[in-house]
């Protein structure tokens, strides 16, 4: 992201601001510039005396303005992060006299995840000026993908699209957790390596043959045989396979299969931008749009919404393998 290689750059030429505000729903990004901050900022030898780190549930926000308005021992600055922030929300509004007047030399590095600010008062707009606001959003589910490619590119690394697909499966949206299985690769493969499909079977515990992207295939193909190994493996490893994943991957697949049926251009390009898919999935729909009437799809639609209704224990008293195996039942048959 170009702002966060704004904020990084101004910080190596000392171009640093008295309030760094970062709040939103990606935590990853938080964390990626408050730990920069925390290793950049100060020297080694000034640290001991001039940098703190506090967690939102033990301190108050006078706690903090108290230890903001101290100056720094031996040093041009000193350095306070607040992390879990969020939990001063209540009070996050008395911050606002100290950020209308902060103490120039000090950092003051707010952790505020999976909150915002609201823009409407007047501690945002204060802030803004006095200091820095970085809204960190979520990433949609089509977007992590391409952020492991750029990721890993960035480290002299390759990942094949279906692999990094395979990732955001297993692992869902969240990239802390991502960048770690990536880490962990990283420091079982050499630079360079091509991560493949194969590499993340072996070494992050991902099934290349009992995931929910080969039972969409099979579904899709109207393969019987396949379709329930596949729920049977998940039934016996259901903590590495969550019905509620299952019934989000199918419900994205059919819902996609519903728009497609509305595509005037059904080309290889078209389909890729229309629905937003890698050009290696375009076959799938292909297939199952032969295999599905649109009638048969709506229905579909209609039994995935019966099954995570289920899922979560609402009037149907069946275990998450029945419930599974009836869905796959009603989709095939």
């Amino acid at each position: 992201m170009n702002e966060i290689k704004d904020i990084v750059a101004n910080i190596k030429i000392k171009n640093i601001k008295p309030i760094y505000f970062l709040m939103g729903e990606e935590a990853y990004y938080i964390d990626q510039i408050s730990d920069y901050i925390e290793k950049n900022v100060l020297d080694e030898s000034e640290k001991g005396f001039n940098q703190q780190v506090m967690y939102g549930r033990d301190v108050t926000i006078e706690d903090i303005i108290s230890a903001a308005k101290r100056y720094p021992m031996m040093a041009e600055r000193q350095v306070i992060i607040i992390k879990e922030a969020q939990d001063l929300s209540k009070n996050i509004e008395n911050l606002l006299s100290y950020a209308e007047n902060p103490q120039p030399s000090t950092v003051l590095v707010f952790n505020y995840k999976y909150k915002t600010l609201d823009k409407r008062k007047k501690l945002y707009k204060v802030i803004s000026k006095s200091g820095l606001i970085f809204e960190s959003k979520k990433l949609y589910e089509n977007q992590v993908s391409d952020w492991i490619i750029r990721l890993l590119r960035g480290k002299k690394y390759q990942i094949e699209p279906k692999a990094a697909s395979m990732l955001v499966e297993f692992l869902g949206t969240d990239l802390s957790k991502i960048s770690n299985e990536m880490n962990k690769l990283m420091v079982i493969l050499p630079e360079g390596t091509i991560i493949k499909d194969h590499h993340i079977e072996d070494n992050i515990g991902i099934s290349k043959e009992f995931n929910n992207f080969e039972l969409r295939k099979a579904i899709g193909e109207k393969n019987i045989l396949k379709a329930n190994r596949i729920i049977n493996y998940f039934s016996e490893n259901s903590k590495n396979n969550p019905l509620v994943v299952t019934i989000s991957s199918l419900n994205i697949f059919f819902t996609q299969l519903l728009f497609f049926y509305g595509l005037q251009d059904k080309s290889k390009k078209s389909v890729v931008i229309s629905l937003g898919i890698k050009p290696y999935f375009v076959d799938e729909y292909l297939v199952a749009a032969k295999n599905y009437p649109i009638q048969k799809v709506t229905s579909i639609i209609s039994f995935l919404r019966d099954a995570d209704v289920k899922s979560k224990g609402v009037g149907a008293n069946q275990s998450q393998r029945d419930i599974l195996k009836e869905l796959i039942f009603k989709i095939l048959h």
